[in-house]
């Protein structure tokens, strides 16, 4: 006598269910890959991840609800917090540097970055002072350190402080100069970008202001190409937690 085939019991649930878990599951992928993670905050990122955390876990009841109620207003609180309110100007003051600068950017003149520190604004050495001096081409580059004044002046970034960082390659000064040396030149290019940026009407008070020498290369110091990347003044808009 033939066995009968024994039929699973899903509880009422349609075998549709099962598809249907598929293709959300799918489209959950296609949305994460869609994602740039380097348009959201650190924070915000925490809370995503933090609230996926209990997914496919017995004890799971689901994600955090959509209607308005306590789960809802908890969430209004946490997004209007100041510390939120801040990391956003910071993001917006980001995309409106990449616009500001964009030939420079394309030339290579001046590159924007992040890190854990804030926003990086690296101009060149070799496009904003002259060899081994700490003397700005004022003619060539009024237009961008203009810019870049305003930017720092603007409504995204009050009540933000700034540091202004010199770097060098690892090339020693000539002993015949006027540089002891590579401090001293990192120390007076960033002093001379602090001053026209003042004069420009950032307030002074706002700035932190070293010379690293040659101590944090960004690019190989034994090429030619890399040193000059290496040669360059950063001016960083300061996250709350590196104040």
């Amino acid at each position: 006598m033939a066995r009968k085939k024994k039929v699973q019991n899903l509880g009422g649930i349609g075998e549709w269910i099962v598809t249907y878990g598929d293709m959300v599951t799918l489209l959950l992928c296609f949305f994460i890959a869609l994602f740039d993670t380097s348009e959201i905050e650190p924070a915000q990122m925490n809370q995503m991840i933090s609230s996926l955390a209990n997914i496919g876990m017995g004890s799971s009841t689901g994600g955090n609800t959509l209607s308005v109620g306590r789960l809802a207003e908890l969430g209004n609180s946490v997004m209007s917090l100041p510390s939120m309110e801040k990391g956003k100007m910071l993001a917006t003051a980001k995309k409106k540097a990449v616009s500001l600068f964009q030939p420079e950017i394309k030339s290579n003149k001046v590159r924007i970055s992040s890190d854990e520190r804030g926003i990086i604004i690296s101009l060149a050495s070799d496009a904003f002072f002259k060899p081994a001096s700490a003397d700005i081409n004022i003619e060539e580059t009024r237009t961008m350190l203009i810019r870049l004044s305003e930017l720092l002046k603007s409504q995204e970034l009050a009540g933000r402080k700034f540091r202004i960082e010199g770097h060098t390659d690892s090339a020693s000064t000539d002993p015949a100069g006027p540089w002891q040396s590579n401090w001293e030149l990192s120390t007076a290019r960033a002093l001379g970008v602090l001053h026209y940026l003042s004069d420009f009407g950032v307030p002074e008070q706002r700035f932190q202001v070293s010379g690293l020498a040659a101590t944090v290369p960004i690019a190989d110091d034994s090429t030619e190409e890399g040193r000059a990347y290496n040669r360059r003044v950063d001016i960083i808009i300061l996250d709350d937690a590196h104040l």
